[in-house]
This record gives structure tokens, C-alpha cells and sequence, in this order.
């Protein structure tokens, strides 16, 4: 079971990283500008290259790799979803749509898929004419969502939906529903990282590869 995602020591430099969920060890990592579909693709063959057997995926969620991943049971991390939420939202919505939507992206943790998906139903047949308001913009001569926020992270749920719940759907699998674990480890690499704040780039890059192999 792999566990895959990116540390990142700025903008367009990070290390990424793949790790056995069940082991709770790095696998492989390689340094990358950005994330991209194709790196993490070529992290998952090179792994099966070398006779590991990969049973799954838990992931971040980005664009396109659950289409990449499409052959294994491929999991969204709940804590990057209601990350997701929360960007869009904020922390305390004004919008009672918003507030309802919020508390229910919180329960995937603890919800079975069917009774979540018709929350969700509910939530969308309550709130859908609200929902799809528009606004002319008279600078753009184009119509927009009036609340495009929350039209956001309705969508990211309903897209995110099939993916949201596979860790129940294979239970002899013991597939997290987070990357907790590799986030977990960034969290102590940045720890580490901030106790010597003057290091330059490769001093940085030589305690990082120690620590991830470690």
C-alpha cells in the first residue's frame, strides 16, 4: 500500500515521496520543481521494478491521478479533502449553505459511503436553486456563479465522491483514509529544518535524504 505526496522546501523545489503504509518506511523519493502526474507515475513503476507489490494508493487528490491510478484501488485522502473544503469555505463560513456543507465534508471519517453520498443528495436537492445563482460581470460581459466558492467545493465533494470511501470498499486491503503517515514524517523534517534556519540548499537537500531514508 503506497503513500505518495510532496515535502516542498519552496515554491518550485520539493522531494517526493513514496511510502509503505503498511511498513511506515520510505520507499523511494526524487527531487522534483513540481508535482506532476508523470513523476508520480514513473515513482510507481520504478517501485515495481524493483518486486514491490503495489495493492493500492492513497493520494492527495490532484488533477488527474485518479485517472493515472485508474488500475488500483486508489484512495483520497480525507484530510487533504476537508483541507480542500476549508480553502474554499474558510474556517468558519458565513453562508449557512457553507456551515452545512463544512459539517458534513467533517463526517467522512466517520460515515459509510451510502449514507454520506445521500447527505450530500440532500444537501444539493436543499440548496441547489442557491447553488446555481449567477452574476452578470458588466467589466467581463460574462455571467459567473454568484457563489463560486461554495459551487467549488461542492464540486471538489461530488468529484471526489467514487474515491472518498475505497479504504471501506477493500477492507482486507488495511488502507489508510490519509497520509497521515508520510505527513507525519514531513511534519518532523520540518521541525528539523527549522531548528537551523541558516543552512543553505544543500545542506538542507543532504539532512532531508538522511532523514527520508531513515
Amino acid at each position: 500500500m503506497i503513500i505518495m505526496d510532496t515535502f516542498y522546501f519552496r515554491r518550485n523545489y520539493g522531494v517526493m515521496v513514496f511510502r509503505d503504509a503498511y511498513l511506515k518506511r520510505n520507499l523511494f523519493r526524487q527531487h522534483v520543481k513540481y508535482e506532476t502526474i508523470a513523476l508520480y507515475k514513473q515513482g510507481i513503476t520504478y517501485l515495481q521494478g524493483q518486486g514491490w507489490d503495489v495493492v493500492g494508493i492513497v493520494c492527495d487528490g490532484r488533477r488527474g491521478i485518479f485517472q493515472a491510478f485508474s488500475h488500483f484501488p486508489i484512495q483520497m485522502c480525507h484530510y487533504h479533502q476537508q483541507a480542500i473544503i476549508t480553502r474554499y469555505l474558510t474556517r468558519n463560513p458565513h453562508l449557512e449553505a457553507g456551515v452545512e456543507l463544512k459539517q458534513l465534508a467533517s463526517l467522512l471519517t466517520t460515515s459509510d459511503k451510502e449514507s454520506w453520498c445521500n447527505k450530500l443528495r440532500d444537501w444539493y436537492d436543499k440548496w441547489e436553486i442557491f447553488l446555481k445563482e449567477k452574476t452578470y460581470n458588466t467589466e467581463t460581459n460574462r455571467w459567473h456563479y454568484t457563489h463560486r466558492r461554495l459551487h467549488s467545493a461542492y464540486r471538489s465533494l461530488k468529484s471526489h465522491t467514487e474515491y472518498l470511501f475505497t479504504y471501506l470498499e477493500y477492507p482486507e486491503l488495511h488502507m489508510p483514509n490519509t497520509t497521515n503517515s508520510l505527513e507525519g514524517c514531513f511534519s518532523n523534517l520540518k521541525s528539523k529544518l527549522r531548528n537551523h534556519p541558516g543552512l543553505k540548499m544543500d545542506r538542507k537537500l543532504k539532512i532531508t535524504d538522511h532523514f527520508l531514508t531513515k
